[in-house]
């Protein structure tokens, strides 16, 4: 399920490869920081809402393969999505064991939470390959706008934690349900 990359490509949009000072473009160049992509003391983190059923398939591929993952901004009502979190450059302890979870909450438009999960294991093992690589958290989260859900823009917020490190990383995105 881990996968190595160097980069990882969004559809018209970058998913930079990170190393110590932050998340970088293929060229190697700092990118700024956004509310889905940031780092906080080295622990990076990022979150993608896809509509892309095979995401598993496409992030299972071989390591020399850049899966691309299309990105919703709008969404059909009774489409299903897949909240996507990717992590990078955990401090590992001893045996390379890193130890990630994440706080998870979906918000409706008019501000209540729907689904709010704390403390899940979002990746707990050994890690064999350079920490700096990009690698997707074993959380990800199925999402389906139902008939009575209301329409408008809901939130997505993660609180990526890397236990080791004791550092942890907010990440927000939002989407348009129609």
């Amino acid at each position: 399920m881990l996968k190595r990359l160097s980069v990882l490509l969004l559809v018209l949009l970058a998913l930079p490869a990170f190393c110590q000072e932050g998340w970088r473009d293929k060229q190697g160049r700092p990118v700024p920081e956004t509310d889905s992509r940031r780092s906080v003391n080295g622990f990076g983190g990022s979150l993608l809402v896809t509509p892309d059923a095979d995401w598993k398939a496409k992030w299972e591929t071989p390591s020399d393969t850049v899966p691309h993952f299309d990105e919703a901004k709008s969404v059909s009502r009774g489409r299903q999505v897949f909240f996507l979190i990717f992590f990078a450059n955990p401090l590992l302890k001893d045996g390379r064991v890193a130890d990630i979870t994440c706080d998870i909450d979906v918000v409706r438009p008019d501000g209540k939470p729907t689904f709010h999960q704390l403390d899940v294991p979002c990746y707990k093992g050994i890690i064999n390959e350079p920490v700096s690589h990009t690698f997707l958290s074993t959380a990800v989260v199925g999402w389906t706008g139902d008939p009575g859900d209301p329409s408008g823009t809901w939130v997505l917020r993660v609180l990526l934690k890397d236990n080791v490190r004791h550092a942890s990383v907010p990440l927000r995105t939002s989407f348009e349900l129609r």
